[in-house]
Parts: C-alpha cells; sequence; structure tokens
C-alpha cells in the first residue's frame, strides 16, 4: 500500500528540505531561459529562514519527505502573491501542484483575507502557465525583465478561488 500525500504548514525543520527541493526543482527554468543565477537558485538557508516566518509556506508530504511548496504573503489592499510553486520532478503531472495551490489560496484568505491571487510565470513556462490557467487564473501583463525573459503576472479573485476549491 503506498503513502499519501499531505498538505501542512511548513516548520523551520522542514527547511533544508525545501531548499533542497527549490533548488532541483528550478534546474529546469534556468535551463529554459539560460540563466543559472536566477534567486531560486541562490538563496541562502538563511534567507529561507527568514521567508518561513514572515510568509505562509506550505509544504506536501510523502511519508517525512517534502515533495512540494509554496509560499505566499498577503499585502495591505488584500492581493495574496503566491510564489514558488515547487512539486518534485517524480510527482509531477499527478494533480500536486494543483492541490498545493489551492490550499495556500484557502490559507491565505482564512488567515490574511485575500480578496485575489496573484502569481507570475516566466513566458517560456509553458506547464506552470498551463498550471496556472486550469486554475482560474488569467494574464493581467506581461513585462520584459531582461532580453530573453517576459514575466508574465496572473490573477483571479479570490471568490473564484473559493469555488474551484470546493468542486
Amino acid at each position: 500500500m503506498g503513502m499519501s500525500v499531505t498538505i501542512s504548514a511548513a516548520t523551520d525543520e522542514d527547511a533544508e528540505q525545501i531548499l533542497k527541493l527549490q533548488y532541483l526543482c528550478y534546474q529546469r527554468e534556468a535551463e529554459i531561459y539560460g540563466d543559472y543565477g536566477i534567486e531560486p537558485l541562490t538563496q541562502t538557508l538563511a534567507d529561507l529562514r527568514a521567508e518561513l516566518a514572515r510568509s505562509t509556506v506550505l509544504v506536501a508530504r510523502l511519508g517525512a519527505e517534502v515533495v512540494g511548496s509554496v509560499r505566499g504573503t498577503v499585502d495591505e489592499d488584500g492581493t495574496a502573491g503566491i510564489t514558488r510553486l515547487i512539486v518534485h520532478p517524480r510527482m509531477q503531472r499527478h494533480g500536486l501542484g494543483g492541490r498545493l495551490l489551492a490550499a495556500v489560496e484557502g490559507r491565505l484568505t482564512e488567515e490574511s483575507r485575500a480578496t485575489r491571487y496573484r502569481l507570475l510565470a516566466g513566458h517560456r513556462s509553458e506547464g506552470h502557465l498551463r498550471l496556472y490557467r486550469r486554475c482560474g487564473y488569467a494574464p493581467v501583463s506581461t513585462e520584459q525583465v531582461t532580453r530573453g525573459l517576459n514575466l508574465v503576472t496572473l490573477e483571479k479573485g479570490a471568490e473564484l478561488g473559493d469555488l474551484m476549491a470546493s468542486a
């Protein structure tokens, strides 16, 4: 019998596993954009621990192993910024990214009264863009960051998130 993946709040003890998973998951993004100096690959353990203290961070666990994670914060106007949605490559394409996204949306709405959700994706990150659209996000703007990278901003209202989570 296989183990089930559970989603819960991250603890400081999860920091090393999250950082290692983040490094693994962002290798593909670095390759796509030809930039191995991206922040997810250079973040330190101390920086991640500080982020754990000030953000909502969830992890997906398979037994004791962290196989996914996502982070979020809510600003003064109620916009929840969702970042660093990562899933171990061997666990991808099984719905875990969507589950993590729905879980952080729910948590940010409960804890911080988020009224809308916002996330960013690189224009060549087709898998991410497809997942976000499937989860109800729509592109609202694109910003050229470097010659080879445009960041797409996607948003959806919290009401839609609540409806999708209950479906």
